[in-house]
C-alpha cells in the first residue's frame, strides 16, 4: 500500500499540487490576513486569463509544437475587446472568429510544409504585436459592461476566479481526456504515424489543436480586458512565457503528446500566487521573472528525478 502511494507515477501527478500548496502556505504565513475571501480574491485577481493562456499553449505542446506568439496574439485580442467589441460587437466577434480561423491555417502551414513551429509562431509575434499597435496605438478603450460584470462577479463564499479556473479545468479535462476524439488528439503527439494509420487525418487533427488555441487565447484577452477595463498592446507580452511555464510545471512535456488540462490551470495559478509572495518577500519587480524562472526549475529537477525513479520500475 506504501509503495502504492509513493509510486513515481502518482508522485508526478501530484506534483503541480503540492508545488500550489508550498506557495499558498508559504504566503499564509508571511500574510494571514490573505486567508480570506478578500484576500484570495485580491491575490487571484489574474489567474482566469492566465490559465486561459495556458491552456491554449497546452494544446499547441500536445502536439509536440510550441507557440511564441500567444502573448501578442491574448493582447490583439484584448485589443479588439476593448474597441471594437465594445463599439461595434457583431465586428468584433468577427474579429475574433478570424483570429481563430487564422491559427488553424497556422495549423495546416506547419504541418504541410514541415515547418517549425518555434520559427512560424515567432514570426507571427511581430504580426499579432504590430495589428495590436495599429488598433490601439496608445492605451485605452473599454471594456464591454458585460465582461466587466462577469470578470467582477461576487459569488458566495468562493471567488469567481477560483470556480472559473476549476470550470476550464473540468471542461477541458472532459473534452480531451475523456472523449475519444480526445484520445485521437492527444495520441497525435505521442505517435502521430498510429493516428494516421488508423485513418486520422493529421492535418485536420494539427488545425483543430491550434483552433482551440486561438480559441482559449482569444478568451484569455477577453478575460483580461474584463478585469482591466481598458487595454493596451502589450499588456499580455508575458504571457507567452507564464503559458509556457505554466503548462509545463503542470505536467505537460515538450513531446510525446502528454498534457493535463488540471494540472495547466494548476501551474498556472501557482505562478500567478508567485508573484504575489515574491511582493510579499519585497523582491524588486525585475528580478520577479528569474525568481519565478527558479521556481519552475526546482520543480522540473522534482520531475526528472521522479521520472528518473519511474524508469527504474
Amino acid at each position: 500500500m506504501t509503495a502504492a502511494l509513493m509510486s513515481p507515477r502518482l508522485m508526478r501527478s501530484i506534483l503541480p499540487a503540492m508545488s500550489l500548496t508550498v506557495i499558498l502556505i508559504a504566503i499564509f504565513y508571511l500574510q494571514p490576513r490573505a486567508m480570506s475571501y478578500f484576500g484570495l480574491n485580491l491575490l487571484l485577481n489574474l489567474a482566469v486569463p492566465i490559465a486561459l493562456a495556458t491552456i491554449a499553449q497546452m494544446f499547441i505542446l500536445c502536439v509536440n509544437d510550441l507557440d511564441l506568439s500567444i502573448g501578442a496574439y491574448v493582447s490583439f485580442c484584448a485589443c479588439v475587446a476593448a474597441t471594437w467589441l465594445n463599439e461595434v460587437p457583431l465586428l468584433g466577434v468577427a474579429v475574433l472568429i478570424a483570429c481563430i480561423v487564422v491559427y488553424a491555417a497556422l495549423g495546416a502551414l506547419i504541418h504541410l510544409r514541415n515547418l517549425p513551429s518555434i520559427v512560424v509562431t515567432l514570426g507571427m509575434s511581430f504580426v499579432w504585436a504590430g495589428l495590436a499597435v495599429l488598433l490601439l496605438p496608445t492605451p485605452g478603450g473599454k471594456a464591454p459592461d458585460w465582461i466587466q460584470a462577469l470578470m467582477k462577479l461576487k459569488t458566495p463564499y468562493v471567488p469567481f476566479s477560483v470556480l472559473a479556473a476549476i470550470a476550464i479545468a473540468l471542461i477541458v479535462h472532459f473534452g480531451l481526456m475523456r472523449s475519444a476524439y480526445g484520445a485521437v488528439l492527444r495520441g497525435a503527439g505521442g505517435n502521430p504515424r498510429s493516428v494516421a494509420r488508423a485513418g486520422w487525418s493529421m492535418l485536420k487533427v494539427k488545425m483543430t489543436m491550434f483552433a482551440f488555441a486561438g480559441f482559449f487565447g482569444a478568451l484569455s484577452g477577453i478575460a483580461l480586458v474584463g478585469l482591466t477595463t481598458s487595454a493596451d498592446a502589450n499588456i499580455a507580452m508575458r504571457y507567452t512565457l507564464l503559458s509556457i511555464a505554466g503548462a509545463i510545471l503542470g505536467g505537460s512535456e515538450f513531446v510525446g503528446g502528454r498534457v493535463s488540462p488540471a494540472g495547466a490551470v494548476i501551474g498556472a495559478i501557482t505562478l500567478t500566487l508567485a508573484g504575489s509572495f515574491l511582493s510579499f518577500l519585497r523582491i524588486s519587480p525585475d528580478w520577479q521573472i528569474g525568481a519565478q524562472g527558479a521556481i519552475l526549475i526546482i520543480v522540473l529537477a522534482l520531475r526528472a528525478l521522479i521520472n528518473r525513479a519511474e524508469a527504474r520500475h
